[in-house]
C-alpha cells in the first residue's frame, strides 16, 4: 500500500506536468506548420496590440485588405481598402 501512494505521489504531478508542457508548446507552434505562405488566401498584413484585450489587424484577401478589431468577444470589421502593392523585401 504504501509503494502505490509513493508512486502516486511521484508521478501524478509527474504526469500532470508532462500534460502541461505539452499544451504550452501546442498553443506555441500553432499556426507555424501547415500550408506554405503563398498558398494561403488569408495574410494577416500588419498587427498591433491596443491593450491586452484588443488587438487590430490588417487582413489581406482577394486583393483587398481589410482593418479587424480582435478581442475576446470577437472579430469586428472596421474599413476595408484595395490592397497596396508590396514591395520585394516586404
Amino acid at each position: 500500500m504504501l509503494w502505490y501512494i509513493l508512486k502516486l505521489v511521484i508521478l501524478l504531478p509527474l504526469i500532470g506536468g508532462l500534460v502541461w508542457a505539452s499544451l504550452k508548446f501546442a498553443r506555441r507552434m500553432e499556426g507555424r506548420f501547415g500550408t506554405a505562405p503563398g498558398e494561403r488566401a488569408v495574410k494577416v498584413v500588419e498587427s498591433q496590440m491596443l491593450s491586452p484585450t484588443i488587438r487590430l489587424a490588417v487582413l489581406e484577401f482577394h486583393g483587398r485588405e481589410i482593418l479587424v478589431s480582435a478581442s475576446k468577444a470577437g472579430l469586428v470589421r472596421l474599413g476595408e481598402a484595395p490592397a497596396r502593392e508590396r514591395s520585394a523585401e516586404d
